[in-house]
């Protein structure tokens, strides 16, 4: 068992699913491997972990029992669980399994019946791939800024403009797609919908290639018509709906860092007693076990910060939105450093390609960025602390 699972903000089934998904995934990973030379690699690796995590049951845990998955509701601290063991394996793991989670949580939320029993029991199989359509040329933490349009015509919704770093674009089966419905009414004017990968008129503009590679396009809606069936809860709630939705999985972001943090660790800690110098190892230098020790404090307070924010989600109900916030920051922050010093570390060998910490230095990057960058996130915990009794 993992011992930081033993701590208070966990209860049995957490304890069971860690140790079932710890030995699974690291049977998967050496079978699955990480390395993809291309962009057909790297998609066909992400449906595969897909398709993966859904034979062995992992995905349930991104959708409520009444559709396939574990538990009653979404249970934050099960996606932290599964974000951070699945992260220290293997990337792309993690990613297929946080998309399937984000991509259909909108539909969990506000979608209809009938929405819901069509694409959630899917999405938990890993027999559909989930993708939330958010981020714009000039519109990713400003939100309100978007210029994606959907106007009435005819009994249904019609889009028209683009989306751009989507996650799981190009192999999605449907998107989560926020339009402006009310150009003139700001945040409130965005409505949701469900678009299918194949509805005419949804192009994919642009292959986007980035350091730790996975599936991300730029999207073009032109004419695109959605059925009114295909509406997420009510015209203009698109905003709410956007928060509400990153709020529930944006400590399984803050969990994926410290589960590439602690494999990270695990590393420098393995080299650190292997490498010979000076005649001793690298581990008898005091400057090496201050380091360690900076390491493990930092992963530490980072993994606190995480828990509360899903415990306190799950147990104490209501907003976390300050507590998601500051597990972000500082697990995604803390992360970078610790993954940094584990490759100076490592020397030379620490910036070879296929080294696993140079693979670590490359995964780690984008979390300081995506589901709202590290500066946002200072900003929404500022204007919490202000605004709280």
């Amino acid at each position: 068992m993992t011992p930081r699972y033993d701590l208070p903000f966990f209860d049995d089934e957490h304890r069971a699913q860690a140790l079932v998904l710890g030995a699974w995934a690291e049977h998967e990973a050496t079978r699955h491997g990480t390395a993809h030379a291309t962009r057909d690699e790297t998609d066909n690796a992400c449906r595969a972990w897909v398709r993966a995590l859904g034979d062995a049951g992992v995905l349930r845990a991104c959708v409520c029992a009444i559709h396939g998955g574990t538990r009653p509701a979404l249970d934050s601290r099960a996606l932290v669980v599964a974000r951070e063991t699945l992260a220290y394996h293997d990337g792309l793991a993690d990613f297929a399994f946080a998309m399937q989670g984000l991509g259909s949580g909108a539909i969990t939320l506000e979608g209809s019946p009938a929405l819901q029993g069509h694409w959630l029991p899917k999405v938990a199989r890993g027999d559909a791939i989930a993708a939330f359509a958010l981020s714009e040329p000039d519109a990713g933490s400003d939100v309100a800024a978007m210029r994606c349009s959907a106007r009435e015509e005819d009994g249904a919704w019609v889009l028209d403009g683009e989306k751009t770093w989507i996650s799981n674009g190009g192999i999605a089966d449907f998107y989560c797609v926020f339009a402006k419905s009310d150009p003139a009414a700001g945040a409130r004017g965005i409505s949701a919908f469900v678009v299918p990968a194949d509805a005419p008129g949804l192009d994919v503009a642009e292959r986007i290639d980035v350091i730790a590679p996975h599936p991300l396009a730029r999207l073009r809606f032109n004419g695109c018509r959605v059925s009114k069936a295909n509406q997420l809860g009510a015209t203009g709630s698109g905003f709410k709906l956007a928060m509400r939705t990153l709020d529930i999985f944006r400590a399984s972001v803050a969990a994926a860092a410290l589960g590439f943090a602690r494999r990270a660790l695990g590393e420098a800690v393995a080299w650190s007693r292997e490498r010979r110098m000076f005649g001793g190892t690298l581990a008898d230098q005091q400057l090496t076990q201050a380091t360690l020790g900076d390491m493990a404090t930092e992963i530490d307070a980072a993994a606190l910060l995480t828990y509360r924010a899903a415990w306190q989600r799950d147990v104490q109900g209501g907003r976390s939105t300050r507590e998601a916030a500051m597990a972000k920051l500082t697990a995604t922050e803390h992360a970078q450093r610790v993954i940094d010093r584990a490759v100076q570390l490592h020397g030379g060998r620490g910036v070879q390609v296929g080294a696993v910490v140079e693979r670590l230095y490359r995964d780690i990057r984008a979390l300081r960025i995506y589901e709202g960058a590290s500066e946002v996130q200072r900003l929404i915990i500022g204007r919490e602390t202000l605004a709280a009794d």
